[in-house]
């Protein structure tokens, strides 16, 4: 049998819209499209044997016996004292019928849940159950039962295909947002890379070292900023990455201030001296981003004692880059 788009939608139509996987695709409109190009009809427990009839009237293959038991109209129903406000459901619902927020209890909206049960198995605690539809437990007659089957195919299928119009979005604004990142870093190393300009005096060539210390407190404080913003709870992953892309930045823009100023200052009687301590700066800065790396995995992993420890390095290593940058600062003893 020959696909084609008049098929696809006539038989998207016919489907229940509950977006449940059970069929083996991610949503109705792909199983549609794989029962256009010749798959079985027998796939939609949530059908059941009302709409593999139809399909075989469409398709012109004959009924057969369901691959699972036919299912009634069912709701997810969150038991809203055990939820941890993970939010590991809200992102499984194909429907976004569920509200809530991270650390936050979540609800399930009755109405718009199609009772796929793809948000049951991602919640940790287990604290979701499925129970049967109230609409349909109270609709007597087979009319009214027809009526809610024909809302929830409308309203089911207008909201799984908003909600894939949103991730497309939000995935297209990540793209755009990794290569505006790209280009700023970009456009920094080459500033950074490029041979200074002659000058026609000496004293013009000088940093000006009041600037460069005024820049580099500036970028100590956006430094702190970021890291308080870091070990903050319930950060996404996209948000966490961000801003270690934005502390790597700091701090390599924070490493070439402190160059800078190392160079404005007179030729030091020590360059031994020197070169021990901008050692010691870079094994500080480090020991910083590795406990840096100690403070996600810990939340990562949720495991609190670790994470208090890991703090506790950050800090720790903090004050060492501190001591070494103030090191590198002062003239060496004579």
């Amino acid at each position: 049998m020959s696909a084609n788009p008049a098929l696809i939608e006539t038989l998207d139509a016919e489907l229940p819209q509950t977006q449940c996987g059970k069929c083996g695709h991610p949503g109705c409109r792909p199983y549609a499209e794989g029962i256009a190009a010749g798959e079985a009809i027998n796939k939609c427990p949530p059908g059941g044997e009302a709409t593999m009839a139809r399909l075989a009237e469409l398709t012109g293959q004959a009924r057969q016996p369901l691959a699972q038991p036919a299912e009634s109209p069912k709701v997810a129903y969150i038991r809203e004292a055990e939820c941890i406000g993970c939010t590991k459901c809200i992102q499984a619902c194909p429907v976004d019928a569920i509200l809530g927020a991270a650390k936050q209890m979540h609800t399930v909206i009755a109405g718009e849940c199609t009772g796929c049960e793809l948000c049951v198995a991602p919640c940790p605690v287990d604290c979701i159950d499925i129970l049967p539809h109230p609409e349909w437990v109270a609709a007597e007659t087979q009319a009214q039962q027809d009526a809610y089957l024909s809302k929830r195919a409308e309203l089911g299928r207008q909201r799984y295909e908003a909600r894939q119009q949103r991730l497309a979005r939000q995935a297209e604004e990540k793209r755009r947002k990794r290569e505006r990142r790209q280009a700023a870093v970009t456009a920094s190393t080459k500033r950074e890379t490029a041979p200074a300009q002659p000058t026609q005096q000496d004293a013009t060539a000088s940093v000006d070292t009041t600037s460069l210390k005024a820049t580099r407190a500036t970028l100590v404080a956006g430094l702190k900023r970021v890291e308080r913003q870091r070990q903050r709870d319930g950060l996404d992953p996209e948000a966490r990455r961000a801003l270690d892309e934005r502390a790597e930045t700091l701090t390599s823009r924070l490493a070439d201030v402190d160059r800078q100023l190392g160079n404005a200052q007179a030729p030091r009687a020590d360059s031994s001296t020197t070169h021990h301590r901008r050692m010691a700066v870079k094994a500080a800065e480090q020991s910083l981003r590795k406990a840096r790396q100690q403070v996600t995995h810990a939340q990562r992993h949720g495991d609190a004692t670790s994470l208090e420890a890991a703090h506790g390095q950050v800090d720790e290593a903090q004050r060492m880059l501190d001591a070494a940058r103030a090191a590198f600062d002062s003239p060496p003893s004579t």
